[in-house]
């Protein structure tokens, strides 16, 4: 339901411009040579909606093709996909989500509702049917879901890695570091074993030549495996992951964990289990952060060397600390815009059925065509033609504009009545060009003469 409440506000362009998100939701669905957002779209925005939430659709701009999708379920169900009918036509229909239900109406988020993505209520007596995803579809969908969650992760850890890198630099092989020599934070030994070869005086040059020349891939991979992963930051919020996974680099992985297990106040083991995963749920994330900091700033100044890399240990603290909370901020704020657009919606929704309560059975119909007699632009489009072709075919409507009559009413006059009327039908074609919004359709009309 987050991609349809998304939506929610999404409107038809007036005129000739159309909306590039309501083209979106017909090219989501296999029909990208729809161009206008005057097509009906209300299945191609349930459709663009499913799709997006790693469910197949019935990729039909027909509304009652729904009816033979996922499964039938007899009661109200939130977030259920509805078909109602349309006007007698027994092709034409309605669908959306259901978001609620009064004796009388359901209340569905939806598509082409009012020309919008909108929240409105309908009467019962115009639903089809309620259908609900399939238990394989649901299953597929599942497995959509967690590969976009290790997407996700992988994004994060890409995040991370990126700032580790810039925290680490290059290849460095200082004799007061007791890291000893090391390239983009890997230090030798962590390569050799990496390579699962053992270091000595033979090996040690040659490790130190691969080293200097490691690639992108290898340090991915390794950061990945050895640290990322054995530090568990995959099951940690966004923010404590990105913050931790730097500790791990920096502390090893069980000396991070053990300042994580001090920072939260667990026993200190250096194992992250039930215990160490409950306190750190006692606490806010900004709470973890803000006591991991201190603790990792009260290790290295304990440190004997910290008298020649403690600045640049503290500082590295600081950045990783003002980007974690970044992260922690980036995360609140896309809930944050989550929540407030679902409770736009829910009054929408309350406002539409107080509304339709009030007001009784009214059917509620989508957009449609009109008959193109109603169209100002094909009357202005008449008036410009006639005004000028009027001397050659009125003869055959009765009307002579003969070279008497044009003397006698003065030439002057009748060529100022042909020139206004020109001007009416071409301002009235234009005025109606741009306040359309509906598309024509054939009716038939018997004129006598």
């Amino acid at each position: 339901m987050a991609a349809a409440w998304a939506e929610l506000g999404q409107r038809e362009v007036r005129g000739s411009a159309d909306n590039a998100r309501i083209r979106a939701f017909f090219r989501e669905v296999g029909h990208p040579a729809i161009l206008h957002d005057e097509v009906a779209w209300c299945a191609a925005f349930v459709g663009a909606c499913l799709e997006r939430g790693g469910l197949a659709s019935t990729r039909s701009l027909m509304a009652r093709s729904y009816l033979r999708w996922g499964d039938d379920v007899s009661a109200g169900r939130i977030g259920a996909v509805a078909v109602l009918s349309r006007g007698r036509d027994p092709a034409a229909g309605h669908v959306g989500f259901l978001m609620g239900e009064t004796p009388t109406h359901v209340v569905l988020l939806g598509g082409n509702q009012g020309d919008a993505v909108s929240v409105a209520a309908y009467p019962k007596t115009r639903l089809l049917g309620l259908r609900w995803p399939s238990a394989a579809a649901a299953a597929e969908s599942a497995g959509r879901k967690d590969a976009g969650t290790r997407a996700a992760g992988d994004a994060l850890f890409d995040e991370a890695l990126a700032h580790v890198l810039e925290m680490e630099g290059g290849y460095t092989d200082d004799p007061h570091d007791p890291g000893g020599p090391t390239n983009r934070g890997i230090t030798l030994a962590t390569y050799a074993a990496w390579r699962g070869v053992r270091l000595n005086a033979a090996t040690r040059p040659g490790l130190k030549a691969e080293l200097r020349r490691i690639g992108a891939d290898v340090v991915r991979d390794i950061y990945f495996a050895r640290y990322w992963s054995l530090a568990h930051c995959s099951e940690m919020a966004p923010a404590l992951a990105f913050f931790h996974f730097d500790a791990a680099v920096n502390h090893g992985v069980t000396g991070a964990m053990r300042l994580l297990q001090r920072a939260v106040g667990t026993d200190v083991d250096g194992e992250i289990g039930p215990n160490t995963r409950a306190a750190i749920g006692r606490l806010s994330v900004e709470q973890c952060l803000e006591r991991y900091a201190e603790v990792r700033r009260a290790r290295y100044r304990a440190l004997p060397h910290f008298w020649r890399f403690g600045r640049g240990w503290l500082r590295r603290v600081d950045t990783t600390l003002a980007r974690a909370r970044k992260v922690l901020r980036a995360g609140a704020g896309a809930q944050q815009a989550t929540d407030e657009v679902q409770e736009k919606g829910m009054s929408s929704m309350n406002e539409s059925v107080r509304m339709q309560e009030q007001s009784g059975p009214v059917q509620q119909q989508e957009s449609t065509t009109k008959w193109w007699g109603q169209s100002i632009t094909i009357w202005g489009a008449m008036i410009t033609a006639l005004s000028t072709v009027l001397p050659a075919i009125g003869p055959a409507f009765g009307v002579d504009i003969t070279g008497d009559l044009v003397r006698e009413a003065g030439e002057g006059i009748v060529l100022t009545v042909q020139a206004v009327g020109g001007l009416i039908g071409t301002l009235m074609t234009i005025y109606g060009r741009m306040r359309a919004s509906t598309g024509l359709t054939h009716r038939s009309v018997q004129m006598k003469l």
